[in-house]
């Protein structure tokens, strides 16, 4: 573990806050080298805390917490991440002989600083109760490993020293940190306390004391199991070496994800994301891989995000059938398990609770590797996070001693704590949380705006375009309202049918398969039929109609296989044209290309229907760009149509605004509104045409 404190760097970041304590200033900074090691924290794990005075409105000087704030992330936070509280009055907590986990809270939110500041972390009264100026908890792996063994203290105290206690689990909140403080207390020579299954705490009055302790004590902990390792790692057996197929895979998986049979209707979509570099294969295909990886979390902390267990699939030398069957007995053999854990736990503890869904969040599969599921892209990677970190410290573990997991009863407390639960219930799901979206021509204005109305309502957006540099330009653009890690951009050709295939393979392997088709892509040429050329006018049919027979067509096996095994009702939305039901003249290449794609959408309603597929046309009109990006029709029928009309670029926009009914300007974004409409399946419609044009009577649909 790099010990990354430097006095200098420690120094500037107190003059580069002058309006914070140093105290505070100091926390930031450790904070923040704690948070950059992933083997340190995960996602929010771990919390650090400061002691300092303030002076109050009335100008009283009075003791306080700094404590990390929920939500807040150790490798990024600010100052205002840490919320302040009165210490004195926190600290005369102690004297109680309970305190429940909704009036600490509540003593919590009646006694900060700011009301405004962000809720203190559960483990507050911990660091209140510790004397120390400066303390730092984290969920080492390293510690958490040799925590997670049977009878662990005797190796523990011979690794690390005699200057460490250890206690067993103790769930968060008041009586843990009672514990805390009672054992610090009867031994005030300690520099650490280890809590099983749990993770470490170090302290100190000095901020850099603190950190290195922390530093200290887990390298001690990094070496140790470094140096039990076999010298050289078992070679897997030739059978399990192969790859699996992905692509075939994860679409079924992903299908079988969506059916809770405890909780009908009431299971999200789910994305995946997939880890498979060498070690995890090498993890996976050991001998006895199964009964060491399919054991419980490292810490209890986890199991809000990838639940207790993960799911085991063994799919290897298996066909499609042989696979989507194996996929659907083992998803169901879960759900009987945690079913009955479920009913087991509130039966012993004579609790009632609300079961959450049956599914799991992380699947092993030897020759694939390691799949998470998540509603949102963050969740799917906060899972990913997780189960790599747990596989690789249960493979170091492994060689020392038998893994020994918490025992289910603590588990479920940590499950279903009110406490944790309201860490995943804040907002409302948007309406395509968990669904992925596949929107060509990307490069685009009306791309643009599908693109922005999509993630808007929770999608995973995929944009393709042919011409890379158009594409980024989009793809800068709404990363710079969402987060990037949302959207992506593929280069691919729509007229090519491999190219076609490899793109969507991306998208399989990128989120596990695919629910919202949008056919965007288009080329415009203007010519009559007496001068257009029989080259453009295949050109434009190639990419028009050809294009959306293609990515319609590789879309399908995607849409039937989430279908074999489960229900994510997948929706295809071509964007056709006004010019469907009122051609232009001069126009006739785009037009016919567009009104070949609209039937085309209609054949797929009647043939896709028998696997609840819904495909719908949308014919928009007079749309010229979207937040400086262009329109590829425009930018080659523009210049054209301003020259017969006599028109500037305003006064053509102007032309077409005044010609609808509506008298009003198309925008991209009102493109993106009717996709997201269907997409959300509001209505059991397939088959439609919904005009965006403002109004044109001559393209009324008939």
């Amino acid at each position: 573990m790099n010990n990354r404190y430097h006095g200098s760097d420690a120094q500037n970041f107190i003059t580069a806050h002058p309006h914070c304590q140093p105290e505070l200033a100091l926390r930031v900074y450790t904070s923040r080298l704690i948070g950059q090691e992933a083997s340190l924290v995960l996602h929010g794990g771990g919390n650090t805390s400061a002691k300092a005075q303030v002076t109050t409105l009335l100008g009283d000087q009075i003791d306080v917490l700094f404590i990390k704030g929920s939500g807040w992330d150790l490798a990024t936070i600010e100052p205002q991440g840490f919320p302040a509280l009165d210490l004195g009055y926190l600290r005369r907590l102690r004297a109680l002989k309970a305190l429940s986990d909704e009036e600490m809270v509540n003593q919590f939110k009646t006694h900060l600083l700011d009301s405004t500041a962000p809720s203190p972390s559960i483990e507050t009264l911990v660091h209140a109760f510790l004397p120390h100026r400066y303390i730092d908890h984290t969920h080492a792996d390293a510690i958490v490993t040799l925590t997670n063994m049977a009878d662990p203290e005797p190796r523990l105290l011979t690794i690390l020293g005699d200057k460490i206690a250890i206690l067993p689990w103790i769930m968060p909140g008041f009586p843990l940190a009672q514990a805390i403080a009672e054992c610090y207390e009867n031994r005030p020579d300690l520099e650490a306390i280890i809590l099983r299954n749990h993770g470490i705490f170090t302290f100190a009055d000095d901020a850099e004391v603190a950190y290195n302790r922390m530093i200290h004590y887990v390298t001690l902990a990094e070496e140790y199991l470094q140096s039990s390792q076999p010298a050289s790692q078992p070679q897997p057996a030739m059978i399990t070496d192969s790859r699996l197929d992905a692509a075939m895979i994860l679409p079924l998986l992903r299908g079988a994800l969506t059916i809770d049979s405890a909780v009908p209707g009431n299971t999200p979509p789910f994305l995946l994301q997939v880890r498979d570099h060498a070690v995890i294969h090498r993890c996976l295909n050991r001998d006895n891989a199964q009964a060491i990886y399919s054991t419980g979390v490292l810490t209890p902390d986890h199991v809000i995000r990838t639940k207790n267990y993960p799911l085991w699939l063994d799919l290897q030398g298996l066909d499609e059938e042989q696979t989507a069957q194996a996929i659907s007995v083992a998803m169901a053999d879960y759900e009987q398990q945690y079913h009955h854990y479920f009913h087991t736990q509130v039966t012993t503890k004579q609790v009632t609770r609300t079961c959450l869904d049956l599914k799991p969040r992380v699947i092993l599969i030897p020759g694939l590797g390691i799949v998470t599921a998540g509603v949102t892209e963050k969740a799917a990677t906060i899972a990913a996070d997780i189960a790599e970190h747990t596989l690789l410290a249960k493979a170091q573990g492994a060689a020392i001693a038998t893994y020994q997991e918490l025992a289910e009863e603590h588990i479920f407390d940590m499950e279903y704590w009110s406490l944790e639960q309201a860490k995943l219930k804040k907002g409302n799901p948007l309406p395509l949380s968990g669904r992925s979206a596949l929107v060509t021509g990307g490069g685009g204005a009306i791309a643009c705006g599908i693109g922005r109305k999509l993630l808007a309502a929770g999608a995973r957006v995929f944009l393709s375009d042919i011409d890379s540099q158009r594409l980024q330009r989009v793809c800068g653009l709404l990363a710079q309202e969402f987060d990037p890690d949302r959207i992506s951009g593929i280069t691919m050709d729509v007229t090519n049918s491999a190219s076609v295939r490899q793109g969507l393979q991306e998208i399989i392997l990128g989120c596990g398969g695919l629910d919202i088709l949008v056919p965007n892509a288009g080329l415009a040429h203007v010519a009559t039929l007496a001068d257009l050329d029989e080259a453009a006018f295949r050109k434009v049919l190639d990419v028009n109609l050809l294009g959306v027979f293609q990515v319609m067509k590789a879309a399908i096996p995607i849409f039937k296989r989430q279908a074999r095994t489960g229900h994510i009702p997948a929706q295809i939305i071509i964007n056709s044209s006004k010019n469907v039901f009122a051609p232009g003249a001069a126009f006739g290449a785009y037009s016919a290309s567009k009104a070949g794609a609209h039937q085309l959408g209609k054949i797929a309603a009647l043939e896709l229907a028998e696997i609840g597929a819904r495909v719908n046309m949308i014919n928009a009109d007079g749309i010229f760009d979207d937040h400086g990006i262009s329109s590829g029709l425009w930018d080659v029928v523009g210049p054209d149509r301003m020259r017969s009309r006599n028109l500037d670029p305003e006064g053509l926009k102007a032309y077409y605004r005044d010609r609808n009914l509506l008298k009003t300007e198309v925008l991209a974004d009102h493109v993106g509104n009717a996709v997201v409409f269907f997409a959300s399946g509001l209505t059991p419609t397939t088959g439609a045409t919904l005009p965006v044009d403002g109004g044109v009577a001559g393209a009324f649909p008939r």
